[in-house]
């Protein structure tokens, strides 16, 4: 049995250590990233939702950054939402700014009662570059 290749981005080390969880795991040439709050340094959420969304996202790039992926590697993106009707359209926007031009990843988005304070939440899965 292979051992798991814990990837961790250089901050928001509280938030792991308080959840007892690893970021990411480098898996052969792909990477499966925890869900990726809005999170500050500290572990606490930003308060305004838009200002969370995007800390999510630049939370998740960072975690994508430390084996050397960006959002072109990603093929799978799983998010919740714990208000869906209410936060679509922010999430949307800021989903396009973040993700680029077609061809797109996989997209699941799950509404939710609880995400531990927080009120989005985004996972994905990419593929590592080749290091040729």
């Amino acid at each position: 049995m292979s051992t798991r290749d814990a990837i961790f981005p250089a901050s928001r080390q509280a938030l792991y250590d308080q959840h007892r969880y690893s970021p990411a795991i480098r898996s052969g040439d792909l990477l499966f990233v925890s869900g990726q709050v809005g999170s500050r340094e500290d572990g606490s959420p930003e308060p305004v939702f838009e200002d969370q969304v995007r800390r999510a996202f630049a939370n998740l790039r960072a975690v994508l950054e430390a084996v050397g992926c960006t959002f072109d590697d990603v093929v799978d993106v799983t998010t919740f939402h714990t208000n869906p009707a209410m936060q679509f359209e922010t999430v949307m926007a800021v989903r396009t700014a973040e993700i680029g031009e077609p061809p797109y990843p996989n997209w699941t988005a799950v509404g939710v009662t609880w995400l531990a304070g927080f009120d989005f939440e985004i996972k994905v899965i990419a593929r590592i570059p080749s290091m040729s």
